[in-house]
């Protein structure tokens, strides 16, 4: 065997020392990534093939190179495994399938009156994190709870800067108001120590000096400071029985409990960081083999998930592991500190795994459940556009844009395990927006112009463009009157300069002339088994055109138009070859195409929103080479706005703040080009600054 060459080959020149290596196929990409203590005595199994099981034999059989990478200990070889598993995602490995970031409760220190929030992506100085969370559900209750019992504040630095009275957060007794002065510096860092106690576990404390402070205010006759204080208390003891769980005399820690139905595998893990439950998320955990021990996955899984997360200084198991101590001698070199995993069998920490595994069964009987029934409605999609087989990717786009501009196609996939987000795909329109038929000029054909279609309103039937009508057997007279498709008919241009079929032809000619030029044999689990499209008949038309320059027209294509008067129910379904068609109302396989389709179009319309709000805060000086943020920020609180900015002369520019004279010759260049004189930048009465004089 090939494979089986391959490996031997390698082998002459390995390495007994301990590393890494990677099985890969005839297109580089990785078919498994392993870990070993002596690199050449673990590879060499891998030539005794009649001793193999089947799924390695199919491993070797695909593999056509070998790479290495030898490490200073077998504990470095498994951290650096984990990271090339969850970057590589090879087939015959147990893949963590997890793109979420997990967020963090961040109070920044940087300020007079530090502020509380939630955090995502990579810590910053001048700040204290804690987490991580399960989830941005989980933080916002804990943030919640902070301005309850610290009345912490939540609010952005210049939205505190610019309060001139206190805002509804200290009318519902949630901030203490620092912004108007109604707490001073002291007193509100009094606050946040109590706050970073209350984070690191040490509420009992907090709560009995609470609970002195309230009867000292009392025997004052203070009764609203009291009242005060024993609102916090109670929010205190409200936040203690919230948790459903919690681990007495733990500070950090995790609980990973697994359960396995059918060949597959759910992990739960329940976060723990000073003494509070932190929240808890569901992991399912990728692999091809149905007989995987619990043991197998459960440590592919560990290193796998502490990968991106700081392992804290505990973790509990729901299975005894035979390769814990280097596990643990792993995350205790990632972490710089010594790292314990126990599997408990009595007490409350087995209470806590127990409860971590029923949430586990649970959740894997949801997704079976859900996966059962998903099955389900991917065959009837199979039968309704007679596919060759159940279509285990599918891709639905969609195009947004006001009158032309900001405009953007979205892609967005899903499969058996529902919507892969992972997949989605967002593209900024770089000419179809504005120039109608750009994408059939781009290839040196004539630009064709998009059907004519009644407007909504007319009663009477619309046009089936002919490049649809000439596929439906029969001809025009054998179709049936079409309804109008998305934005008016489907085969409309979007009022204002913007071109709908342009929009599509320039998303599908970027989509898949990379893929073709990615994976030209098509081999890859990139390529879908149906394409729908939100809109009518002339997006259809427009998309087939590119996938037929492309030389794909084998395809499956469909176009989803909305019906009269836009209502839910009343679809339209256009594809090559049948007349366009209508579900019965109640039909699953029609609800499950509308949810496809909203979700495209959710995600066109959050990406169309966020393009066009990048797009209003950026300001003429942004086009300035060399202006970068501070000295953007000098021009405009010197002169107001990039007005000012712009009608400023040369000597103006010069005397403003931290702007040298080569810059501001560079931005009065920039305003007025090839301004030149004696007079530049001096101000003559009655003219506007900034114009040369004479």
């Amino acid at each position: 065997m090939e494979g089986v060459a391959v490996i031997e080959a390698a082998l002459l020149t390995m390495p007994l020392s301990p590393g890494v290596y990677r099985m890969l196929d005839a297109k580089g990409d990785a078919l498994y990534v392993g870990k070993a203590r002596s690199l050449k005595k673990r590879v060499v199994a891998y030539t005794q093939i009649a001793r193999l099981p089947e799924r390695l034999r199919r491993m070797v059989h695909a593999t056509r190179r070998m790479e290495i990478i030898t490490t200073g200990s077998e504990a470095e070889a498994l951290l650096l495994e984990a990271n090339l598993i969850k970057r590589l995602r090879p087939r015959f490995n147990i893949v963590l399938r997890d793109d979420k970031s997990y967020p963090w409760l961040v109070l920044t220190e940087d300020h007079p009156y530090p502020q509380i929030g939630k955090h995502r992506g990579e810590k910053r100085k001048g700040a204290s994190y804690w987490g991580p969370f399960a989830s941005a559900w989980a933080v916002n209750q804990t943030i919640t709870a902070l301005e309850k019992v610290f009345l912490l504040r939540s609010c952005r630095d210049t939205v505190f800067e610019s309060r001139d009275r206190p805002c509804l957060l200290h009318q519902i007794k949630r901030c203490s108001a620092p912004c108007v002065g109604r707490v001073g510096t002291e007193e509100y860092a009094a606050l946040v120590r109590d706050a970073k106690r209350f984070l690191s576990g040490e509420t009992p404390s907090i709560q009995k000096r609470l609970a002195a402070e309230m009867e000292q205010a009392a025997e004052a006759l203070e009764f609203e400071r009291a009242a005060a204080i024993r609102d916090r208390i109670r929010g205190l003891t409200h936040v203690q029985g919230q948790n459903a769980i919690n681990l007495e005399g733990v500070g950090d820690a995790d609980v990973v409990a697994l359960h396995q139905i059918a060949g597959q595998s759910c992990v739960q893990v329940f976060f723990f960081r000073g003494g509070r439950n932190n929240g808890n998320r569901s992991f399912f955990p990728s692999h091809l083999k149905d007989d995987a021990a619990p043991e197998e996955v459960l440590s592919a899984f560990l290193t796998q998930l502490y990968d991106d997360l700081p392992p804290p200084p505990l973790v509990l198991l729901s299975h005894p592991l035979p390769d814990a101590g280097l596990i643990a001698e792993a995350l205790a070199l990632k972490a710089g500190r010594k790292v314990e995993l126990h599997a408990p069998q009595r007490g409350e920490k087995r209470v806590a795994i127990d409860h971590a595994a029923t949430n586990a069964r649970e959740a894997l009987e949801r997704r079976l459940a859900e996966g059962t029934a998903q099955a389900a409605l991917l065959e009837g999609v199979a039968t309704l556009f007679d596919l060759p087989e159940t279509p285990r990717r599918i891709e639905v786009y969609d195009n947004s844009h006001i009158q032309g501009s900001h405009a953007y196609g979205v892609m967005v996939v899903a499969g058996p395990e529902g919507f892969m987000k992972n997949a989605y795909r967002k593209y900024s329109i770089q000419g179809g927006a504005t120039l109608p038929g750009a994408m059939a000029l781009r290839h040196g054909a004539p630009s064709a112009a998009p059907p004519d279609t009644p407007a909504p309103e007319v009663a009477e039937a619309p046009l089936i463009p002919e490049a649809v009508a000439a596929e439906v057997p029969g001809g025009l007279a054998a179709t049936r009157p079409a309804p109008p498709s998305r934005r008016g008919g489907g085969s409309r241009v979007a009022s204002g300069g913007g071109d709908d079929f342009a929009m599509m032809r320039e998303v599908f000619e970027r989509r898949f002339g990379r893929a073709l030029k990615e994976d030209p044999e098509r081999q890859g689990e990139g390529w879908p088994d149906l394409v729908l499209i939100d809109g009518g008949a002339g997006q259809l038309s427009a998309a087939r055109e590119v996938m037929a320059e492309l030389g794909l027209e084998d395809l499956p294509m469909v176009a989803v138009a909305k019906g009269p008067d836009r209502d839910a129910g009343r679809e339209w379904f256009h594809s090559a070859g049948r007349a366009p068609f209508q579900l019965p109302p109640r039909d699953p396989v029609l609800y499950y195409l509308q949810r496809l389709r909203d979700e495209a179009h959710r995600f066109a319309i959050t990406t169309h929103r966020a393009g066009r709000s990048k797009a209003i805060t950026r300001s003429e000086l942004d086009e300035i080479p060399g202006v970068g943020s501070a000295i953007k920020r000098r021009l405009l609180n010197h002169f107001g706005s990039a007005r000012g900015v712009r009608q400023a002369g040369l000597e103006d520019l010069r005397n403003c703040p931290g702007v040298g004279p080569s810059m501001a010759a560079r931005i009065h260049e920039h305003f007025h080009p090839g301004a030149t004189g004696a007079n530049l930048g001096k101000h003559i009465p009655g003219k506007p600054p900034g114009r040369p004089a004479g």
